[in-house]
């Protein structure tokens, strides 16, 4: 499962990096999109992947009889979420306001501050 995760990281930022790199403006919004999720299972990932056990001791056990689930990892992940989307709410915002002054989202016609 691991190894699935660390494939699926991969592509997630190859494929962001790509995006990132074309020049339009609308794709580099898509691209940092991919890159946030991409950190987000590359967090999960790292924590390591375990189902169906939560992080807490049963009631009236001393120690787990298994690895727990992370729970500082979900939480980071979360917060990621959170400063992602408000990242791309912003980066949206400015290209709307690029494309409203300029009339392109081509990031090679964008050399000038005059329309």
């Amino acid at each position: 499962m691991t190894v699935v995760l660390a494939i699926v990281v991969g592509g997630l930022y190859a494929s962001g990096l790509f995006l990132m790199l074309r020049r339009s403006i609308v794709k580099l919004a898509f691209g940092l999109v991919l890159l946030g999720h991409g950190t987000n299972l590359l967090i999960l990932t790292a924590a390591g992947v375990v189902r169906g056990r939560p992080p807490l001791i049963p009631k009236g056990e001393g120690a787990f009889h298994a690895p727990p689930a992370d729970p500082v990892a979900q939480a980071l992940i979360l917060t990621a979420i959170v400063i992602s989307f408000a990242v791309v709410a912003f980066a949206v915002v400015l290209l709307h306001r690029v494309h409203r002054t300029m009339g392109s989202d081509d990031i090679d016609s964008l050399e000038s501050t005059r329309p």
